[in-house]
């Protein structure tokens, strides 16, 4: 291990589950894990529609993320703790991460379904050898089921199903005895519901078809005990053709109590009441899409999240600007909006030097620099909707967009700043602001307050100033605008700029005084 790789805590929130992973990726890419810890939370233990967190499940949850982050703290690791589809869907999912925070000292990322999949896509390509492969990976949650296809180690397409092994079974199998007529309904169920994923599916030419986390490792395994083959603690690189799993699947369906399962050889005693409809997932997409052969892999969700942890850090620390993927998603975002490539670029430029230079003051770091690069790109999206209000309108464009490579608190930020590069500053009526954590409204001020000067000064979107000289003392700010040419006067953005630098004297408590060099 280089004893220099930083250590990272990921803390992944499940629907039916919390894990724990503590490890660090070396030059090579090649992660050693410290410690692993796991706790059954079944924090999607409520009503059948999963849309609210029960006290006692918070409770749990509050307890696992306690422990997992005293075990963090003891090998000084990075905490980052992201949440699926239990959290995703609840109604009082803020409730439940503003308890953890308080409680914990953790901020948990809720991601979307999207994101989950890349971040499993991630995981799985670092423990098999499929980066050049077209793959499918098949993830079946508590909560949901993600289907990803890779190649090449970019993500071509993610689908994220509301079928998991508690909700199916909540909604199916709520009793101690299942029927066959419940089975047969939970089938049709997941048939109707998978129906234009599994047509999608269907148009790739797939080279390989890999399965992870704990509902499939747990089949794999009771394949194994199926042919008294010893089950091995890792399961990593482990083939399972569909003719073992049907098999398998048909003696799970057959045993209609969680104690005759219980006498099944390989099941996990924790999986048994919830491992019917599992079971049934994979049943049917095996089926449907005629997957001959699943290679298990030991790596999913949390070891995607130290990979891309440690890849973000790396392009922030050497590059100071987006890493390739979130990269893509802004000027994807651009393109779809069709936002004026020319101005954004400019505000962008002029934002971030204001960053830099002011650093000493706003001691913010190169991660919420590349926030403000981001948003700066963004922050005029709105006009895709109408002029007036723009700035309301990239607020709701960017906090509903999907946004691969960002989790959904950095979306959040981001949307906050674009709402308040024009107009009102944040204002306690405003919710979309009070929601946040101090932290976060301390940097969406900062950040905004550096992108209304940046956009004052590009006022006429003509680009009539070329760069910026920036000086501070211990009560006024200077910012010296340079003429791209000396027959036109940024006379205009002067005017705009100083009209819109008071939110920066209020978060850095000192007078801005911009003028022409």
């Amino acid at each position: 291990m280089d004893e220099k790789a930083p250590l990272i805590a990921a803390i992944d929130v499940g629907t039916n589950s919390f894990h724990l992973i503590i490890a660090s990726v070396n030059q090579r890419q090649m992660m050693q894990i410290l410690e692993r810890e796991k706790e059954m939370v079944r924090l999607g233990s409520g009503g059948n529609d999963m849309k609210y967190l029960q006290e006692d499940a918070m409770q749990r949850g509050i307890k696992a993320i306690m422990n997992f982050s005293k075990i963090a703290k003891s090998f000084n690791a990075e905490i980052r703790a992201v949440a699926t589809s239990a959290v995703r869907e609840a109604i009082n999912k803020d409730e439940f991460k503003n308890r953890v925070n308080n409680e914990t000292g953790v901020e948990i990322e809720v991601v979307s379904g999207i994101e989950e999949g890349r971040l499993v896509y991630i995981g799985c390509i670092h423990s098999l050898p499929i980066v050049t492969k077209k793959t499918l990976v098949i993830d079946i949650g508590g909560g949901s089921t993600e289907t990803i296809i890779g190649a090449g180690g970019e993500v071509e397409f993610v689908r994220s199903a509301k079928l998991g092994a508690i909700r199916l079974t909540k909604k199916f199998f709520p009793n101690e005895r299942i029927s066959n007529a419940q089975i047969k309904e939970c089938r049709e169920f997941i048939r109707g519901e998978w129906a234009p994923n599994i047509k999608k599916l269907k148009e790739f030419r797939l080279e390989c078809v890999v399965g992870t986390a704990g509902t499939i490792q747990n089949l794999a395994a009771m394949t194994l005990a199926a042919k008294n083959q010893q089950i091995p603690d890792v399961l990593n690189g482990t083939n399972v053709t569909k003719t073992e799993l049907n098999s398998v699947i048909k003696r799970i369906i057959n045993a209609h109590t969680v104690k005759q399962r219980l006498l099944i050889p390989g099941i996990d005693p924790a999986r048994a009441d919830i491992i019917v409809a599992g079971a049934l997932i994979l049943e049917h997409i095996i089926n449907e899409l005629n997957i001959n052969n699943i290679v298990i892999s030991s790596y999913g969700l949390r070891e995607g999240i130290v990979f891309d942890t440690v890849q973000k850090a790396e392009a922030i620390e050497h590059y100071k600007h987006l890493d390739h993927l979130r990269n893509s998603t802004i000027y994807g975002l651009c393109q779809q909006f069709c936002v004026d490539m020319e101005h954004s670029e400019f505000v962008k430029a002029i934002s971030l030097k204001l960053f830099d230079e002011l650093q000493p003051l706003h001691k913010l770091t190169n991660k919420e620099r590349e926030l403000l690069e981001a948003t700066s790109m963004l922050h005029d999206v709105g006009y895709h909707i109408s002029h007036d209000q723009h700035h309301k309108h990239s607020y709701y464009i960017i906090a509903n967009c999907i946004m691969p490579g960002f989790t959904q608190s950095e979306i959040e930020v981001m949307a906050n700043i674009a709402r308040y590069h024009r107009k009102s500053h944040p204002k306690k009526k405003h919710d979309n602001f009070q929601v946040l954590s101090p932290e976060k409204q301390n940097v969406v001020k900062v950040l905004a307050s550096l992108l209304r000067i940046a956009e004052g000064i590009d006022r006429r979107k003509m680009q009539t100033v070329s760069d910026i000289e920036v000086h501070f003392n211990n009560s006024a700010i200077k910012i010296g605008l340079i003429p791209k040419n000396i027959e036109e006067v940024p006379d205009i953005e002067l005017w705009g700029a100083n009209r819109r630098k008071q939110m920066l004297e209020e978060v850095l408590s000192r007078k801005v005084n911009i003028f022409i060099i």
